[in-house]
């Protein structure tokens, strides 16, 4: 799940040590046969669990050495997508989002649409967009994965999600989903240091006390014929995995990628048995297998959710509130995102 945006806001080109770099490396952006430095705006959110001041020394530290490297630290929600938007004003080749996933979320809104790339490095508690690219959890490790990536040029368009005009990069929850991000962001203080066990203890005190589990939330509606009226639990994937419980990856569907429409998942009853037999399922690696109770859809470009009483969602990890109608669509090609290499015995 991702991390808020809540740190000190600071030019780091005051705070981190110069590096020199040499005139030899970048690719991106370049006619073939030629290099430069590549600009890169690092934006951390420093209450992220797993940022600490020399953990970003070390990864300012490597990016340097072969590229020109701002770093910016936000203060508030928001704030990262405000400093994303600017770079990518300003001509910056990478933002690199280096945070929980809340923050890479806000970084790739900033930049959706414009020449910038996206960078990722995990920050966070779980990480999930970024070890979906097969990064290491460890931002010292992962650092070195994404400057082979920097270096190579190598440089992958990917549709993002959109929800009621906010992006997403791998997905949506929406009901008892989202009513577990907010019972963590309730006890925020201790997500940092309790990560999983504190969504664990969430997610059943949610499941016995914090969700109405005896009636249907919300309507689904692909617009295409597929619909179903009796939603409990729903969420929208931008690509696969949902989750990681630790160093499991809870696989609802397999074959959902980046390039691709949304897959759907939602639950049609609350039942313990059935919520065990669906998660179960994805976390044996095997997906989730439509029944009566539970529906699958692939191929999705455009979805709508509603219900006369207003329902909770998320985004990427972060809670959003609640709502009565959510109109979701696939944005092809939103962003260009900076492919992470494999370091030689890795």
């Amino acid at each position: 799940m991702g991390s808020a945006s809540r740190t000190r806001s600071r030019s780091c080109l005051h705070c981190y040590p110069s590096v020199t770099s040499p005139p030899n490396r970048g690719t991106i952006g370049t006619p073939a046969g030629t290099v430069r430095v590549l600009r890169i705006l690092l934006v951390v959110n420093s209450f992220a669990s797993s940022v600490t001041a020399r953990n970003t020394v070390i990864v300012h530290r490597q990016l340097s050495r072969g590229h020109d490297v701002e770093v910016v630290e936000t203060n508030r929600r928001g704030h990262a997508t405000r400093f994303a938007h600017d770079a990518a004003r300003r001509g910056i080749d990478v933002v690199i989002g280096y945070g929980g996933d809340g923050t890479l979320n806000e970084v790739a809104t900033g930049i959706a649409g414009t020449d910038a790339a996206l960078g990722v490095l995990p920050g966070g508690s779980t990480n999930v967009f970024a070890r979906t690219l097969g990064m290491p959890n460890d931002p010292v490790a992962a650092v070195d994965h994404l400057v082979l990536g920097l270096d190579a040029g190598d440089l992958r368009s990917i549709g993002l999600g959109r929800v009621n005009g906010r992006f997403f990069c791998f997905h949506t929850g929406v009901g008892y989903d989202a009513a577990v991000v907010r019972d963590v962001e309730r006890r925020g203080a201790l997500k940092r240091w309790f990560g999983h066990p504190l969504f664990m203890y969430s997610a059943l005190a949610t499941w016995a006390r914090g969700y109405d589990r005896g009636r249907p939330h919300f309507s689904l509606d692909a617009g295409d014929g597929r619909r179903i009226d009796d939603g409990y639990f729903a969420v929208v994937l931008n690509t696969n995995p949902y989750t990681f419980l630790g160093n499991r990856p809870l696989d609802l569907v397999p074959g959902a990628t980046l390039d691709q429409p949304f897959a759907v998942v939602a639950f049609r009853s609350m039942r313990a048995g059935v919520i065990v037999r669906g998660l179960g399922s994805a976390l044996r690696g095997g997906g989730v297998t439509p029944n009566e109770h539970l529906a699958s859809w692939d191929g999705v470009h455009h979805l709508v959710l509603e219900h006369d009483e207003a329902f909770p969602y998320q985004v990427d990890g972060d809670y959003l509130g609640t709502a009565t109608r959510l109109t979701f669509d696939h944005v092809p090609d939103a962003v260009r995102l900076v492919h992470p290499g494999t370091p030689t015995g890795s």
